[in-house]
């Protein structure tokens, strides 16, 4: 199957350039970019936004101890400022 695309001058000239280092068509460059795009962000049947993304939750802090429960509070507060 065929696929045209636009990218950007300055992708298409990284492309090209990588192409040319590895002795590939770029073509090929594109190809592997695409295939490991999409195997590295698959998202598998039957998994919940909550599996997907639940890496993320608690690698932050806020530094306020009752943000969960005075959220709105605070967010008025913020929108007031």
């Amino acid at each position: 199957m065929q696929l045209t695309i636009r990218m950007p001058d300055v992708h298409y000239y990284k492309m090209e350039k990588m192409a040319k280092q590895m002795g590939l068509k770029k073509s090929d460059v594109a190809r592997m970019a695409i295939k490991k795009y999409l195997n590295d962000n698959e998202i598998r049947e039957g998994t919940s936004p909550y599996e997907r993304a639940k890496h993320l939750l608690g690698i932050a802090e806020s530094g306020v101890s009752d943000l969960g429960k005075n959220h709105r509070q605070y967010l008025i507060e913020k929108i007031k400022r």
